[in-house]
This record gives C-alpha cells, structure tokens and sequence, in this order.
C-alpha cells in the first residue's frame, strides 16, 4: 500500500509540474499584446515626425500590433519626454526622440523629470546633418555672403528653428556662437511652419531638418548654402559642408531614435532593439529615408545610450561657454 502511495505521489507531481510552464504561459502574456503609444514631442510635419512615422508604420508591422503615433509639441520635445518618462514601465509607451533632448537635458535643471535617470536609450535609427537655407530673394548666395550680411547689420537678421533647445535652434547658434555673430531666434512649434516662414521671406535663415529643408532645396523653393555634417551628405552631394563653406570647427547632426521609461524589461527593451534594427536593415526603409533626406544611423541599445549621454555633456560645454538659456 505504502509503495503504492508513493507511486501516486510521483504521478501527481509530475503532471502538477507539467502544468506550471502552461499556467505560467498564460499568466505572462507575450509582448507586445496590446496597441503601443509612440509619442513624439513635436508637430506633425517636422523632421522627427517624419522620421518617426516610418518607424511606427513598419514596427506595426514587425510586432503585429499598431503603433499609434500621439504628438505632444511644446517645450522643445519635453512634454512627450515627461509623460513618456512618467509612464507606467511596459513598454506601451515609447518615446521617439532627437538630440533636441539631450539638449534640453544640458541647459535645463528645472526639467520636471531627470533625462539622465528617468529614461532609457533603446535604439538609434538616424544621424541626419541639418541643411542651411535661406530664401530665394535672399542676396546670400553662400555661408560667407551671409556670415557678410549678419556683419553689416548685427542682431538685426533673424533665424527659425522649431522651438527653443531644439537641435535646428542650436545648429543656429552654435554658427553664432562659433563665428561671433548675432541674429535673432525666433522660435516656431515645429519645423513645417518655420520652413513656411522662410520660403515666405519672414525669417532669413534656418538650419532646416534634412527631411524638412532637403525638399524646399529640390523643389526650387529655397537656397541652400550648405550642410552641417563632417562630411558632404549624399542626397545633395553638391553642397558643400560648414567646415568647407570656410566655419572652422562646426559640425553637428540631428540625431533620433526611441526611449522608453526607466524599470522597463531588458526583454521588451531587446524585443524593440531587435525589432527595430531589423527594419532599418531592409531595403525599402532604406529607400524611404533617403527620398526623406534621412542618413540611416543603426545603432544598438549601448551603441545609442553612449552617443545620448556624451552628447549631453558635449553641450552642456557649448550652451555654458555660448551663455545660451534654454530654461
């Protein structure tokens, strides 16, 4: 009888024990199962946006649950990092971003959430220069015909970006900054009507998004004088860089990508990664961001989260010595 027990012991354990992977199975749902929220702290039409938007459209895709895209312009992409940043850690809201937040991150210690603690690089899918135009009843016909302009009437010419700290801003002042000029900034809630305001004659410069200013360029709508990037960008090889237009010393790009809050899953963060970087290696996502003026820039979860916080250094350096105040 006793043996017998035993034997009906072990049979009940083991199928008791079968059972726990199913139960656990259901208890810990797969991720994604449920609709993601993508937010992206600018106005629909700007540079991130646009860049943004391709990302969401094909990790529906990847992930087989929609990725829903909410803009919450305002603040130089602050708002989006905080509601981001104070979100629950599941990975159902994601931040896609450029380095107007790192930027944010140097210049202001009121921000209402901690960019260094409080959010978390996941993958970087884009290092894009920005493009300089000016309108095309400008008399600059190069960076040395304005760079001449801004000397004979100093604090007087005006510069757009798509709002204070953003990366189009501080493409605009560390030009100033590095050339010791002056020119007034006027702030726009996004890249579109900044760009409308140049073609219109209101403002007559701007360090314009690539996906922003690239078309205004081709489509004969403005000038462009030149590129920020270290090297000529290959949408517009006949554009000479910053350095080569004669500004020693200047190089910047746009950088993007997506964040999510901090005390998310390493699983979910490599489900993104993974996902993520899968789309930027094929071809049609390739041959959308170059008709976008978008340079692709993969770069894993270290590779990204290196590039955020050095870049949050590097401008606290610049934004101190330019004595610029973004708060």
């Amino acid at each position: 009888m006793f043996k017998k027990l035993l034997k009906n012991i072990a049979l009940n354990t083991a199928a008791a024990l079968t059972v726990i992977p199913v139960l656990a199975g259901f208890a810990v749902a797969a991720y994604p199962d449920k609709p993601i929220k993508m937010m992206i702290g600018y106005a629909p039409g700007s540079s991130t946006d646009i860049v943004g938007r391709m990302i969401a459209n094909d990790l529906s895709l990847a992930l087989k649950q929609p990725v829903i895209v909410e803009n919450r312009g305002g603040a130089a992409g602050s708002l989006a990092a905080d509601a981001v940043a104070k979100s629950a850690p599941d990975g159902y809201t994601i931040l896609f971003a450029q380095n107007g937040l790192a930027i944010n991150v140097a210049a202001n210690p009121r921000l209402p959430f901690n960019g260094q603690k409080d959010l978390l690089p996941v993958v970087g899918v884009a290092a894009t220069p920005h493009i300089l135009i000016v309108n095309n009843n400008s008399p600059a016909k190069s960076v040395a015909d304005l760079i001449a302009m801004l000397k004979v009437d100093p604090g007087k010419l005006s510069f757009g970006s798509s709002g204070i700290g953003n990366s189009d801003h501080m493409a605009g002042e560390l030009f100033l900054a590095t050339t010791g000029l002056q020119a007034i900034h006027i702030p726009y809630k996004g890249g579109s009507p900044a760009a409308t305001d140049l073609v219109g004659g209101q403002i007559d410069f701007y360090f314009a998004g690539m996906p922003v200013g690239l078309p205004l360029y081709k489509g004969d709508k403005a000038k462009a004088l030149a590129v920020t990037g270290k090297s000529r960008f290959s949408g517009a090889p006949e554009l000479m860089t910053m350095q080569e237009a004669g500004v020693k010393g200047y190089e910047m790009a746009l950088w993007q990508g997506v964040f999510v809050p901090v005390g998310t899953s390493p699983s979910i963060i490599k489900e993104l990664n993974n996902s993520i970087l899968k789309i930027l290696e094929t071809p049609e996502m390739k041959e959308r961001f170059q008709k976008a003026g978008v340079q692709v820039a993969p770069m894993n979860t270290q590779q990204f989260s290196d590039l955020y916080f050095s870049d949050i250094a590097r401008w606290k350096v610049v934004i101190e010595k330019a004595k610029i105040k973004l708060d």
